[in-house]
């Protein structure tokens, strides 16, 4: 297992530089560097939070405060130096796939994201407590009208069928008694805040999964993590974005199920054999190609996203983004052309001298260690050598590639 392919897979893209400063590492020793403590982030220190202004009109203000918070969380991607950190924390974003077009404020998705950031590598449990009380996923999943009276079941089922448990490890009665258990919780906006009102909880004995006891959201969370779905649904999650849709090997699935934390579930992954390709979602497509241009991200980013896809706060459902082949299509390969054409007219004259410094006949391959591919093909190598005298068309066939498509 190479180097490059450890931090292709780990991070949203590495640079050249950053795969040079490992070159010298066993794969073991990469992983636990970039899961290292945490540390003093230069890059992380140029994304403060973002300042959201106050919400005058109603419309026009909460969709500004909502841009500028998936720009901030763009920018942060590109510039933090744990990058394993940042991308997990995008991963639990499509875990938890929650949509500030029903949240419908910048303030809740932003907090949402810190939570995500805060458990992203910790112990699962400490993140689902966090999460079945956050205000924005219990506002996206109607949890607000979940009440003693009027049960809602949409946040029992998606916590147990897309963030906990899988299809087919609960029954339709689970899901009830379930819901009851959540009920109760009432969204403060202006304060950020959700807080029990006892007066609207069922405080009465449930049965869930054949256990019955006066349960509430946090024994419903314990009773969910003690099942031995939990761990392996999880771990087959991580491998899905991780490591291949292929599947996953019984050995890699004992020794994650029992890793503990789900940076330790990460490392165990991230070291197995059965790694198949990968294809990248747009968000890393386009977070690795600004980190290796050295481009920061604006507000045409954003725009770029959407024409490709996956903009983030805004999955397209609560069972998040497509994987795979689904971003392969001719629609979305002519569409990454047009962005990478965008992105090569913006590249700097030093990204571009690691082009032009070299004799035309060396250009390509100057290009894959650019872009930390391994080798493009005959016949991309041949696209690409036509037109090596222009470095701008040189760059964006490139990141146009199917192989830069692929980590």
């Amino acid at each position: 297992m190479s180097v490059a392919h450890l931090l292709r897979r780990a991070t949203f893209g590495p640079t050249a530089d950053e795969v040079d400063a490992v070159a010298s590492l066993d794969p073991a020793e990469v992983v636990d560097r970039l899961l290292g403590p945490p540390r003093d982030d230069a890059g992380a220190a140029r994304t403060p939070l973002p300042k959201l202004g106050p919400v005058v009109n109603e419309r026009s203000d909460r969709a500004k405060q909502i841009r500028t918070v998936a720009l901030w969380w763009l920018d942060r991607m590109t510039q933090a130096e744990h990058q394993l950190h940042e991308k997990l924390t995008f991963f639990w974003h499509g875990h938890w796939a929650t949509s500030a077009d029903k949240v419908r404020s910048g303030p809740l998705m932003l907090g949402q994201q810190q939570t995500l950031f805060r458990t992203a590598l910790g112990d699962f449990g400490t993140q689902v407590r966090a999460m079945i009380r956050d205000p924005a996923l219990i506002l996206w999943l109607d949890g607000q009208k979940n009440t003693v009276k009027a049960p809602n079941e949409n946040l029992a089922r998606e916590l147990m069928e897309l963030f906990t448990l899988g299809v087919g490890n609960y029954t339709e009665r689970d899901v009830r008694e379930g819901a009851r258990a959540l009920t109760g919780w009432v969204v403060d906006q202006p304060r950020g805040t959700a807080t029990l009102n006892p007066k609207r909880h069922d405080d009465r004995p449930k049965t869930i999964l054949g256990s019955t006891s006066n349960y509430d959201a946090d024994g419903f969370a314990s009773l969910l993590l003690s099942r031995p779905e939990c761990p392996a649904f999880i771990a087959r999650r991580l491998w899905l974005r991780y490591c291949g849709e292929g599947e996953m090997p019984s050995t890699a699935l004992d020794a994650a199920r029992t890793a503990g934390t789900t940076g330790a579930m990460l490392r165990t992954l991230l070291l197995a054999d059965g790694h198949t390709e990968l294809v990248k979602q747009p968000v890393e497509w386009l977070v690795g190609a600004l980190r290796q241009l050295g481009i920061r991200p604006v507000e045409q980013h954003l725009n770029f996203l959407n024409q490709l896809g996956q903009v983030p706060l805004r999955p397209p459902s609560v069972g998040g983004w497509s994987s795979g082949a689904a971003w392969l299509t001719t629609s979305a390969t002519q569409a990454r052309l047009k962005v990478a054409q965008s992105l090569a007219g913006k590249a700097s004259s030093a990204v571009l001298d690691r082009l032009t410094s070299v004799p035309r006949p060396q250009r390509v391959a100057a290009l894959a260690r650019l872009l930390v591919v391994d080798r493009f093909t005959d016949r991309t190598t041949a696209a690409l050598a036509a037109v090596a005298g222009d470095p701008r068309k040189l760059l964006a066939l490139g990141l146009a590639s199917p192989e830069y498509a692929i980590c």
